[in-house]
């Protein structure tokens, strides 16, 4: 008797909590009330690799006080929360896209999404099924006086673009850029454009008939840098011209080496030079020399080779660390020209002080193009200088325009910052 009670309330209870749990789901689609939002859309994320959409809609100040939430779908039945955000959050102004392709002063709420984060699916097996874009649905429930609002249901294609839109702006510099350069070049072909005259550069030639008149010998130092570095490939480029000089004057050169690659390399360079000069029998294999790759056992050597050959001229381009004082004291005791050149700003005080003319910073760089004269370096050179003049000048001019229009009208000035944002 005690089994049947037992039994028929156990239904009794499990009928009733089934009517409850109906009775909540059908109040709260009660609750649910349906809303058409005004131009609803999805549409493909311009310019992106075709994993992103922008949802919007127009705004209605009724709604200011409300929330949203956002849901996707892939077939319009299975609904994932993507995004939840407040009125003021949905802004036209926070799509990061530049004003050729999007207007930020539109008066919509929009919102760019990430489809992969919001379906967890791995980018590359996504792009493989999806290869013509990925059809995903969309809706809004709105949250404001105690209720909630469904949208209509709209679809849309998450799909890869050809070509990158937003970066038009850094096409046309290029081509701009390109054309200057090839410019450039063709008036360096008819004539020899002007090159300030860089003081340690002019003294090469006459370092190097000093140490043909006294019979010594040159000592070229290319620094501890690798092949890698601009400093060590400029020195090499130092390195080509001042060889040609030493063969034309039937001079010595010594060469000593830090780094197994840069020696390689500087080899094959002095080697070009002397064949350039008209003098492949004037070459010795001993001109360049490898010592070793320990800092300061290099210093030591190459202060041993200055010490026991007394050159009457010596040359220091490249990247120097601690050594650079050890090496420029050591050539300045036996009474040298030296020539020094590097981009380490922390070194150059001791090369100013222990040597006669000193490099500094991008003269290094422009000495390869000042020394040989090639048209192209020659192009180079006077298009780095045109790019840092234009730089300068629109940095100042956009300033200017910047402060006055940030206070007269916003769109003008984020309007130029997109022109020149580089993305």
């Amino acid at each position: 008797m005690n089994r049947k009670f037992l039994l028929a309330s156990v239904i009794i209870l499990s009928l009733g909590i089934d009517a409850f749990s109906n009775k909540s789901k059908d109040s709260i689609k009660q609750n649910i009330e349906k809303i058409e939002l005004k131009n609803l859309s999805v549409v493909d994320y311009p310019s992106d690799k075709g994993n992103s959409i922008i949802l919007y809609f127009d705004k209605d100040e009724k709604q200011k006080n409300f929330q949203y939430e956002i849901y996707l779908s892939t077939d319009s039945t299975n609904w994932i929360k993507a995004k939840q955000a407040k009125y003021d959050e949905l802004s036209a102004s926070n799509i990061e896209l530049p004003f050729w392709m999007w207007n930020k002063k539109r008066n919509i709420n929009a919102l760019a999404i990430d489809v992969t984060k919001v379906f967890s699916l791995q980018e590359d097996d996504y792009f493989k099924q999806n290869p013509k874009g990925f059809s995903v649905y969309a809706k809004v429930i709105a949250i404001g006086d105690n209720k909630k609002y469904e949208s209509q249901i709209v679809k849309g294609i998450a799909k890869a673009n050809w070509f990158r839109v937003d970066r038009l702006n850094n096409l046309v510099l290029v081509i701009i850029i390109s054309i200057v350069f090839f410019m450039i070049v063709s008036h360096a072909k008819k004539r020899e454009l002007f090159i300030r005259k860089i003081a340690g550069l002019e003294a090469i030639d006459e370092a190097v008939g000093r140490a043909t008149e006294m019979g010594k010998p040159v000592v070229y130092v290319p620094g501890t840098g690798s092949m890698s570095g601009i400093s060590t490939i400029a020195s090499i480029f130092i390195l080509g011209e001042v060889g040609k000089k030493i063969a034309q004057y039937d001079a010595t050169l010594k060469v000593p080496h830090y780094d197994p690659i840069v020696f390689t390399v500087a080899k094959e360079t002095v080697k070009q030079s002397y064949m350039e000069a008209g003098r492949p029998d004037s070459y010795r294999e001993d001109i360049n020399v490898y010592i070793t790759t320990d800092q300061f056992a290099y210093a030591a050597a190459v202060d041993g080779i200055i010490t026991r050959e007394k050159p009457a001229a010596c040359f220091y381009m490249g990247y120097f660390m601690a050594e650079s004082l050890l090496l420029a004291e050591v050539g300045a005791g036996v009474g040298a020209i030296q020539i020094a050149g590097t981009d380490v700003d922390t070194q150059l005080p001791f090369f100013f002080t222990a040597c006669d003319y000193t490099l500094i910073g991008e003269e290094l760089y422009a000495a390869g193009a000042y020394l040989s004269k090639e048209p192209m370096l020659v192009s180079a050179l006077k298009v780095q200088d045109f790019g840092k003049f234009l730089f300068i000048t629109f940095a100042i001019g956009f300033s200017i325009f910047l402060l006055i229009f940030s206070k007269i009208e916003t769109s003008y000035a984020e309007k130029l910052l997109d022109i020149f944002r580089v993305r």
